[in-house]
């Protein structure tokens, strides 16, 4: 949990990892799916200093969540795919469609 937080999002991140771990993920995943979550709102929340622009405009994590729990997991978005391969300079990226950028990213 990042320094600073406030009271709401420490409990939001203690149910996250409770959940979780009910879940039997791993104790050092649910870490990350629980920190990644309550960061993911405290900056559409504006509560962070810096913000991702995918993180302002992606649909939240608990509505991504449920989707994948009931339709299985598709991955990663292609804006996501998009920004990483955006971090790796490959060329051509914004042409490529979500197939294309996860062959270029593997």
């Amino acid at each position: 949990m990042p320094a600073g937080s406030s009271p709401k999002r420490e409990r939001q991140y203690e149910h996250i990892l409770e959940v979780e771990k009910r879940r039997h993920v791993s104790a050092k995943r649910a870490k990350e799916i629980a920190a990644r979550t309550v960061n993911k709102q405290r900056a559409r929340a504006g509560e962070s200093k810096t913000v991702s622009k995918l993180s302002k405009s992606d649909i939240s994590s608990q509505r991504r969540a449920s989707y994948r729990r009931t339709h299985g997991g598709g991955g990663r978005t292609r804006d996501q795919l998009y920004e990483e391969a955006k971090n790796r300079n490959i060329p051509g990226r914004s042409r490529m469609n979500k197939a294309q950028l996860e062959r270029a990213l593997r």
